[in-house]
């Protein structure tokens, strides 16, 4: 049986200042009337019944999770007490989910993404299923065809075709890339030959941690040390214990990059990881000055600005052009667009300055 794992743990540093660190960009309504976290519940919802649903998130984020999913069994929110990246965070919930059917296929996929339509969606996540349960020894991953050279997601590089399911191609995996120069993702885009890595996998529990067990064997062991106490009154002990203990590392750096069989279903989804506010002229009009505007402004002479706010807060504008203008609450961040990857930065300098009452 499918069984799905959302991860719900990062920070959203890059959607400063809606994005604090009490409410990350996972629990906002960036894209519509759901927050994200609520959005990719809903995509899972019918073909994963609730009580196979699992969320893994900062153990501050645990309430959270609670109120935006009351449909999800509380004993399936898992709150991490410290970050230790998607292979810690896979390990945990593979564990789990074996503990509860040692047969179970499990749907691994981040809390923080746009995927329309949810169809077909579903549809990519049914095939990969299949291929999970004829190919019990793969890993299968969701690459998405690329729509321009982007140097900021990691790339899947395509080897044979496999199958072909329900109109969706199979192939296998050659090789993954990371984050590339400007020049490669350009060759990538134009070999025809490559997918964005989208962070969504499917695979058998077991399989998954027989590969951590193999490339990984101290956060293995630490899972399972995790599990033997699970309906123990030491579980939070011992989940803690073992974790801060984990090596903070990906699930790509420890399993993917060196498993044997690697399957990768091609995306007939829309998706987007909105990584950052320019994320927002991806998922709403502009008007007639290119500009995004989510919130109540009044301007001019104002072009190629993302614009956000609170609802009554108004935000006046002249003779600007290419910013980012967003206020929220007590803060307000005005950068040029070309520099909004450096927002992460300005995070680090806000805690080095005593401001972190701000984050």
């Amino acid at each position: 049986m499918l069984h799905a794992l959302i991860m719900a743990g990062g920070g959203g540093t890059r959607f400063w200042p809606r994005s604090r660190q009490k409410r990350p960009k996972q629990f906002l309504k960036l894209a519509g009337d759901r927050t994200l976290l609520q959005q990719a519940f809903d995509r899972i919802d019918g073909p994963v019944p609730a009580e196979n649903t699992w969320v893994i998130t900062a153990a501050m984020h645990a309430r959270e999770v609670a109120g935006q999913l009351k449909a999800l069994p509380g004993d399936h929110i898992i709150g991490e007490p410290v970050g230790r990246d998607t292979a810690g965070c896979i390990g945990l919930g593979a564990v789990l989910i074996a503990r509860q059917e040692p047969s179970a296929i499990m749907l691994v996929m981040p809390a923080d993404h746009v995927i329309e339509p949810v169809q077909e969606f579903r549809r990519a996540a049914h095939v990969a299923e299949q291929l999970a349960d004829e190919h019990p020894s793969a890993l299968i991953t969701i690459g998405i065809p690329p729509s321009y050279p982007a140097t900021g997601y990691g790339y899947i590089h395509r080897g044979p075709a496999v199958t072909q399911r329900q109109g969706i191609a199979v192939y296998r995996v050659q090789a993954f890339r990371e984050k590339p120069t400007r020049d490669s993702a350009e060759r990538y885009l134009a070999s025809g030959e490559y997918f964005w890595n989208s962070g969504i996998f499917v695979w058998k529990a077991a399989t998954i941690l027989n590969a951590l067990a193999e490339r990984q064997p101290k956060l293995h062991a630490a899972t399972l040390r995790i599990a033997d106490a699970w309906s123990t009154p030491d579980r939070e002990r011992i989940l803690r214990k073992e974790y801060e203990g984990l090596e903070r590392i990906s699930i790509d750096y420890a399993v993917m990059e060196h498993a044997k069989e690697v399957l990768v279903v091609q995306a007939t989804f829309r998706w987007d990881d909105v990584g950052s506010w320019l994320a927002l002229e991806r998922m709403h009009p502009q008007d007639a000055d290119g500009n995004t505007v989510l919130a109540l402004h009044c301007g001019l002479k104002t072009k190629g600005c993302v614009i956000a706010a609170d609802t009554e807060h108004l935000v006046a504008t002249v003779g600007v052009e290419n910013l980012l203008i967003v206020q929220d609450g007590n803060a307000t961040l005005v950068a040029d667009r070309r520099d909004e990857a450096a927002i992460k930065q300005l995070v680090e300098l806000l805690k080095t300055k005593g401001l972190e009452s701000y984050l």
